[in-house]
């Protein structure tokens, strides 16, 4: 093995070794996400305020019930010509209950139902905040893994080079290499100098990223496998991944939702030219103590009463038939934004379908790539040793292997990425492909049958 191969293979392996003593799972990292993230938490808080909404419109098919209570005292002066004036001190003691239970409003029934769809809408909505935090949280923590990968070939970059430059000086010494050898060496060191320095400074914006993200600090992601790779897509037919995201998407699902609300509002407008019928009853008892002007002497009074309301609307000044007209147009509109949202699900989904299956070319690509330049690395150093290559072709072959090796690993990142915003789209992404991808990482855990779904793949390593 060539010392070049040596170096950058204890580098992998120290790598790999620091991350897995202390690292976080993308599973911890997400429960950390989901338990902080401030959007999340707001579609969480709007749906259950929804749920209590629709509960309040239920009070419209229930009996309203009220208590009355009342005390009264009136000072009374009564004259009378030709008699003298009477004091009276009334005092008064009521007491009533009342009940009305409406038998006909079929406005009340059909806002009902709409809360119950409205609640539906926010159900939806939370489904995609959830997705969406499952995917910002994969990008956030496979940004700083791109980010450490990077960082590492840069600096074996630069110990090649490094080696390379140390090399050329002593074959000018010796007189066996030209003074331009050691310039090149020296340029390409410096160069790789800088791009360490840019490295290091994006891999701590990432990091802080991913801290904010979820509410901790000092993060470390667990690296991914160098075999670690996901499954083929499956289904593998376009249509039918843009099938499902036509029924199951959130944005889809509201879009839907927000059609059947609509056309609710039109009936429920149109139930403003119906009858109402309610069913009252009432009870209510008055004690006189020091009696009234009528009545001098103590007495109470008792009564009850039930019946039926029917409250019959002629005209209203037109409201009504604006109303029904303004409804009307709000149902051809959410009609628009279901077309619209169908529409524009479907050249999401094919668009990261065709991403994911070139991802993963890329990948298969990229590791034959890779191979490629090591051999090709390899042979410019043999040619150097023998004088058959310069050092300028050994250092552009260094260049391309690490290259190869950042942008492989940027790949596999962008296929799993991709793989889970192919199900967002589709509105399929759930835990579970989170479990998935983190059973491809270096010493991630197996979670407990209590913390994760019974059909979870995760076999021991």
């Amino acid at each position: 093995m060539t010392p070049l191969r040596t170096l950058a293979l204890t580098l992998a392996l120290a790598t790999v070794g620091l991350h897995s003593a202390s690292a976080q799972s993308l599973i911890e990292v997400y429960d950390a996400a989901r338990a902080y993230d401030a959007a999340f938490q707001s579609a969480q808080a709007a749906y259950d305020a929804a749920e209590s909404r629709a509960q309040q419109l239920r009070a419209g098919l229930l009996p309203q019930v009220g208590l009355q209570l009342g005390v009264s005292r009136a000072p009374t002066d009564v004259r009378v010509r030709g008699l003298p004036s009477t004091d009276y001190n009334v005092v008064s003691q009521t007491a009533g209950i009342s009940a009305t239970q409406p038998l006909y409003r079929p406005a009340n029934a059909i806002s009902y139902t709409q809360g119950q769809r409205q609640v539906e809408v926010y159900r939806a909505a939370l489904d995609a905040a959830a997705q969406d935090l499952l995917v910002r949280t994969s990008q956030a923590y496979f940004d700083v893994l791109g980010a450490q990968d990077t960082l590492a070939f840069v600096q074996a970059q630069k110990a090649a080079v490094a080696e390379q430059l140390a090399s050329a000086k002593r074959n000018f010494d010796v007189g066996t290499a030209t003074i331009t050898d050691a310039r090149e060496a020296q340029a390409r060191y410096d160069l790789v100098a800088a791009q360490e320095i840019a490295t290091e400074n994006d891999l701590q914006v990432k990091r802080l990223a991913l801290d904010q993200l979820a509410g901790r600090a000092g993060i470390v992601p667990q690296p991914l496998t160098a075999t670690g790779t996901l499954a083929d897509l499956q289904p593998q037919a376009l249509e039918r991944w843009v099938e499902q995201a036509q029924t199951t998407q959130p944005s889809v699902r509201q879009a839907r939702l927000a059609l059947e609300v609509a056309r609710l509002d039109v009936k429920k407008a149109e139930a403003a030219h119906l009858p109402t019928v309610d069913l009252q009853a009432g009870y209510s008892a008055a004690r006189y103590p020091n009696g009234t002007t009528t009545v001098p002497a103590h007495f109470s009074a008792n009564g009850g009463s039930i019946g039926v309301q029917l409250n019959m609307p002629i005209f209203a000044g037109y409201s009504i038939q604006n109303r029904v007209r303004e409804t009307l147009s709000l149902e051809d509109k959410a009609r628009a934004d279901l077309d619209t949202a169908l529409r524009n699900v479907a050249q999401s989904t094919r668009a990261l379908f065709f991403g994911a299956v070139s991802s993963a070319g890329q990948v298969k690509a990229l590791e034959t790539a890779e191979a490629s330049s090591q051999s090709a690395l390899e042979a410019n150093q043999l040619g150097y040793q023998v004088g058959v290559r310069i050092n300028i072709d050994v250092l552009n072959a260094q260049s391309q292997l690490y290259q190869t090796k950042r942008d492989l690993a940027q790949a596999r990142y962008n296929l799993l990425l991709t793989s889970l915003r192919l199900r967002q789209a589709a509105g399929t992404l759930a835990p579970q492909d989170l479990y998935n991808i983190n059973a491809l990482l270096a010493s991630a855990p197996c979670p407990s049958a209590e913390q994760k779904p019974s059909d979870t793949a995760c076999a021991p390593r």
